[in-house]
């Protein structure tokens, strides 16, 4: 019996890591959003953290006949990212960002987190650009 005690410890662990690992450190998805940046600030209790909010052109509903502004919020762990966006509050910018399924405390609020600074205000792009053949 002992044998089979250690055999679903093994398990358990190997199930919760994995559960962790998907729900906190897989990335969902990329991309690249644009918007004027509304505000950028650092705060938090315990982790201080890096916050954004970026408002889109247009509207979006999430219900029938309600209109609200197309906002995405926002969290950075990057100090030039962070050095790049106190600057530009304010002004048009396009974050490359990942999005993770749930937030951790040290990496922000949000689950949304951006990785780069792509453009500010229609300036030049400090990230190498791609052709598009």
């Amino acid at each position: 019996m002992n044998k089979y005690v250690k055999i679903g410890i093994l398990v358990l662990v190997v199930v919760l890591t994995a559960v962790v690992y998907w729900r906190y450190f897989f990335v969902f998805s990329e991309g690249v959003k644009a918007g004027n940046l509304n505000y950028f600030e650092k705060k938090g209790f315990v982790f201080k953290t890096w916050e954004g909010r970026l408002v889109q052109e247009g509207f979006q509903s999430p219900t029938a006949g309600a209109l609200q502004s197309n906002e995405f919020r926002f969290s950075s762990k990057s100090d030039e990212v962070a050095n790049a966006l106190e600057r530009a509050s304010g002004k048009f910018v396009e974050l490359r960002y990942k999005e993770y399924l749930q937030p951790l405390p040290w990496r922000g609020a949000s689950k949304y987190v951006v990785i780069e600074v792509l453009d500010v205000a229609g300036g030049k792009s400090t990230s190498q650009e791609l052709p598009f053949d």
